[in-house]
């Protein structure tokens, strides 16, 4: 059951990620860790901080070089 919460949470975030025009396939946290690394994004900033709470360096871990567009 675990498991099953924890892949609704991620298609959930692929989905408000495509809603906001990025690749279905990523996750919202992956984009924005991706302008965070380039430090273009204050928005993106804010909100990576914020996660940062729950884990730390939440969006950095999550980016997914494969989905999206490269860094």
């Amino acid at each position: 059951m675990k498991r099953y919460i924890w892949n609704l949470l991620i298609a959930v975030d692929q989905f408000f990620n495509a809603l906001f025009f990025g690749d279905p396939d990523e996750t919202m946290s992956s984009r924005m860790g991706k302008h965070v690394a380039k430090n273009d994004c204050p928005f993106c900033n804010l909100v990576c901080k914020f996660l940062n709470f729950f884990e730390k360096d939440h969006c950095v871990k999550s980016i997914e070089n494969d989905e999206g567009k490269p860094m």
